[in-house]
């Protein structure tokens, strides 16, 4: 196969979106679950925000002049994260998204990022397969949860908009829940006025992004992020991602009204800590 790999562009949004789009909807058709994206505006908006963030790295495919596909990865914090990646379905069966996953990779060793992980629809056996090979392990298993905003507050938890001047704080929160920081993304989300933390007896124990497939949470336990889940206003896009091993924090979701979408698996190579907390990752 003649396939050029090339830095990717904001130039590049509409064809890789709209690629990125009909790989996730044919990938979701195929086994079943309801699709990823609401459109492809929505995944060529996702798709501009990375071309045009100068904290992504980007790869577009092509093949014989020809976009193809694509992958990104973010390098805001401690921990590089990978994707989405998406190759065009009719050219799917090739090497070309083991060529893109090596690009990235041998981004983030240049970059000398410890580590990097990645999130992967577990019905996709063609891409637990791949990831696999490439060394990556299998860390937790996921359920995309959609659900009504409960919109409520759980006595003794305060949950209030998180400020630049509590970023060190919650770096440490995030310190002492998965040994690094996740400070880039977390100053992307205050800026976006997205970001919320909760409070217990007069100090930081939580904090959230946002409560989207591409946010993340964390707290010292199950309580703090249920005050986080109760109290925000709107879950965007497909849901947000939670550990089923926390069966606690599961069952409590689903007696709240929450349902489950689709199952994940949480991926990572090189350094990985074992979560010392309550969390909810992100696919980034």
């Amino acid at each position: 196969m003649n396939v050029t790999l090339l830095p990717g562009s904001p130039f590049d949004a509409v064809v890789c979106g709209t690629i990125c789009h009909k790989a996730f909807t044919e990938l979701s058709d195929r086994h079943g679950f309801q699709p990823f994206f609401s459109g492809p505006e929505a995944a060529i908006g996702l798709v501009s925000e990375q071309l045009s963030h100068p904290a992504y790295y980007s790869v577009i495919a092509e093949l014989d002049g020809r976009v193809v596909g694509s992958n990104f990865l973010d390098e805001r914090s401690t921990i590089a994260a990978i994707g989405p990646i998406s190759i065009d379905p009719a050219v799917q069966k090739g090497e070309i998204g083991r060529l893109l996953m090596r690009d990235v990779l041998e981004r983030a060793e240049k970059q000398h990022f410890p580590g990097v992980r990645l999130v992967q629809e577990a019905y996709n056996s063609e891409s637990l397969s791949l990831y696999a090979e490439l060394g990556f392990e299998v860390r937790e298993p996921l359920a995309l949860i959609q659900g009504h905003p409960l919109a409520v507050r759980i006595p003794g938890y305060a949950v209030r908009p998180a400020t630049e001047n509590e970023l060190e704080a919650c770096d440490q929160m995030s310190i002492k829940v998965h040994g690094h920081h996740r400070s880039g993304e977390l100053l992307d989300a205050i800026k976006a006025g997205t970001a919320t933390l909760v409070e217990r007896d007069d100090r930081i124990t939580g904090y959230a992004t946002v409560f989207s497939f591409f946010g993340h949470a964390l707290g010292e336990t199950n309580e703090d992020l249920k005050a986080l889940i109760a109290a925000t206003p709107e879950y965007a896009g497909p849901g947000f991602l939670l550990p089923t091993r926390n069966g606690e924090l599961f069952r409590w979701c689903l007696e709240s009204g929450f349902r489950v979408i689709s199952p994940f698996t949480l991926m990572s190579l090189g350094l990985y800590s074992n979560p010392k907390g309550a969390f909810l990752p992100s696919a980034h």
